[in-house]
């Protein structure tokens, strides 16, 4: 045997597996309402002034409308 044969270095590790990539973040399918129903109006007018920070994102996410 040669000295590459008996030297632990070259011997250890094995064939890299090739990375999987992810497949992203999945969301879950929103189903919003595109027009306001009586309920939701009113909870707009009642709510909305009190929130702390008020964005699109913020007031569709908590009334669950577009």
């Amino acid at each position: 045997k040669s000295k590459k044969d008996k030297d632990p270095v070259n011997k250890s590790g094995g064939k890299a597996k090739k990375k999987k990539w992810s497949k992203g973040k999945v969301r879950d399918k929103l189903n919003n309402l595109v027009l306001f129903d009586k309920a939701t109006y009113d909870k707009l007018y009642k709510e909305v002034p009190n929130y702390k920070l008020i964005t699109p994102a913020v007031v569709s996410e908590r009334l669950k409308i577009k």
